[in-house]
């Protein structure tokens, strides 16, 4: 059976992925890898507070709760996808992935990623 540290690689090795981190929703990386001079843990400290603006806007919008949350910034996406009640994934891609097939795929196995957490 695959482990986390297997499920951050095999994302990470798709082309144009910068980054995959698996944290706690308290912005604690508990695994992840990114090519330099990403700050994995950095990073993973700041999604907190956009995890829980994207679960509020969906509480008042009556849409629920988060499942994934797309930013694209000038330079690159993020994805946030929440994976349980206590983890989420992050992954930050470049311009150039393939962000349709990658959307995909978390969504087609968010059950799968989220029992290796």
């Amino acid at each position: 059976m695959p482990t986390i540290r297997d499920l951050v690689a095999a994302i990470r090795e798709r082309e144009g992925v910068q980054a995959a981190v698996v944290l706690g929703r308290d912005g604690l990386v508990i695994d992840g890898q990114g090519v330099p001079p990403i700050d994995t843990e950095n990073v993973a400290a700041h999604v907190p507070p956009v995890l829980l603006a994207a679960e509020e806007l969906g509480h008042a919008s009556q849409h629920g709760s988060l499942q994934t949350a797309v930013l694209e910034h000038e330079r690159g996406t993020a994805i946030i996808s929440a994976l349980s009640p206590d983890a989420v994934l992050l992954v930050l891609a470049l311009p150039s992935a393939n962000l349709a097939q990658l959307l995909y795929e978390l969504r087609r196995n968010r059950a799968n990623i989220a029992s290796l957490v």
